[in-house]
């Protein structure tokens, strides 16, 4: 009584040729749509979503910055790294967790640099400000190799502008020019599985190059990053499909591929036995 599953005897039922083809293409429809099924609930998806916050409260108000730079045309002894922001930090030849591998035979520099900013609009620039004795006419082309803020994000599905001055070239520039690099810096979070956060920084840049005077003469040139933090916050967060939407786009597969495929059986089957019957309509 309980059995809503009543079974046909096999003998009321009639096979045919065409239910044949159609349970043929059945299977194999459902077989497509279940391993597509399959496939999206395997992948991970990356959400992202847009708020006002400041994410990494415990950093202290400060963000990392990595920056590698070279200057083919100047001495490293002469290149160094000023720092200064609205926070009244002004800091001249900063040499913590910095390098400098000479290049071309010592004519010129390449500078490598770990040091942490506040999150206030401010500068950084290279120069030769800290150098014991200026140079007449300091040579400021240069080629950027990376400049990246917080954590470093090497993720496939995430496409944002970590290193946006990555590989600028500068060689063929006045080599008595300034150099001005506007940066907007936006917070990014990175969500994985496990909700573990990462902490990185995109930006966007505008730039440009001038030579500088005063009333007392050119302005030693110098290569300037100057930036201002966004409010926004990016998040982006790893999801998977759950299970029990998987589960449920299953059955609606299979059972609406079925309830389909019977009903276009039936109309063909029914359309045949009518042919059939005008056929022997018109033999009598």
């Amino acid at each position: 009584m309980f059995d809503i599953y009543r079974k046909v005897p096999k003998d009321l039922t009639q096979p045919t040729y065409t239910g044949a083809i159609i349970s043929i293409c059945c299977c194999l429809f459902i077989l497509f749509l279940f391993l597509s099924e399959l496939t999206g609930f395997i992948t991970t998806e990356v959400v992202n979503e847009l708020y006002v916050d400041d994410p990494d409260k415990d950093s202290g108000g400060k963000i990392d910055v990595s920056l590698n730079i070279s200057l083919p045309n100047l001495h490293c002894e002469l290149v160094g790294l000023d720092i200064q922001d609205e926070m009244g930090r002004h800091e001249v030849g900063h040499i913590d967790n910095s390098m400098k591998i000479p290049l071309n035979n010592g004519a010129g520099c390449r500078f490598e640099g770990q040091f942490s900013i506040n999150k206030v609009p401010g500068n950084f620039h290279v120069s030769t400000h800290s150098a014991t004795a200026q140079p007449q006419n300091p040579d400021m082309t240069h080629v950027i190799h990376k400049l990246s803020f917080g954590d470093t994000l090497q993720v496939q599905n995430v496409h944002g502008a970590f290193n946006a001055l990555g590989g600028a070239d500068r060689l063929t520039s006045n080599p008595l020019a300034s150099h001005d690099y506007i940066l907007k810096i936006v917070p990014t979070v990175y969500e994985d599985k496990s909700g573990k956060q990462r902490y990185s920084y995109q930006y966007t840049v505008a730039n440009k190059e001038y030579v500088a005077y005063s009333h007392t003469g050119r302005i030693i040139p110098a290569i300037w990053f100057r930036y201002d933090l966004s409010p926004i916050t990016v998040k982006y967060t790893e999801r998977r499909q759950p299970l029990y939407r998987f589960i449920t786009t299953i059955c609606a597969i299979i059972g609406g591929t079925f309830t389909v495929a019977g009903i276009l059986d039936s109309c063909i089957f029914t359309a045949s036995e009518a042919w059939k019957k005008i056929q022997l309509g018109k033999m009598h």
